[in-house]
């Protein structure tokens, strides 16, 4: 018995079970392992926590990105509207302006017409006189010839102006 190993192997054993309880040992480990348990548990906890705010935080960013990209398509929706007004506003001004410059060149065309019709009448107005002063001249003599010429000349003048 006191030979055999395993004898020895058996009380080795009795003897380090008797001094593990002895010392408390299972409760030490015990006590240890409920330190660790709530350690984790406390952390799992930590953990949800974050997570929840996570969720929130993910949640109002979403919102406010609904939002800004909302306010970003009204912006643009509005910059569309203004383009457009702005469009209608510049074609407006051409229109009035190119119809300006219409009236502006029939007016220049009427000035020229209403010129040459003048320099027509004025080139009219001395060939008649310059006609008549022959005719008259060869028909009236003298003194007499000269006064007539000058009354035609004053009362033609009058009558084409």
């Amino acid at each position: 018995m006191f030979s055999d190993p395993t004898f020895w192997v058996g009380l080795a054993f009795v003897i380090f079970i008797a001094i593990i309880f002895y010392y408390k040992v299972p409760g030490l480990i015990t006590g240890a392992l409920d330190q660790r348990a709530e350690k984790i548990s406390a952390e799992l906890d930590e953990a949800r926590r974050l997570r929840e705010e996570a969720q929130a935080l993910l949640a109002n960013y979403e919102r406010k990105h609904r939002d800004a990209m909302k306010e970003a398509d009204e912006m643009v929706a509005h910059a569309q509207k203004e383009a457009e007004r702005e469009s209608q506003a510049a074609a407006a001004r051409l229109e009035r302006s190119i119809a300006a410059r219409e009236q502006q060149a029939l007016d220049k065309i009427a000035l020229a017409e209403a010129q040459a019709e003048k320099e027509v009448r004025d080139a009219a107005v001395d060939v008649a006189v310059s006609a008549a002063r022959q005719v008259i001249a060869e028909h009236v003599g003298g003194d007499q010839g000269n006064a007539l010429i000058d009354q035609s000349i004053k009362d033609l003048r009058r009558h084409l102006n």
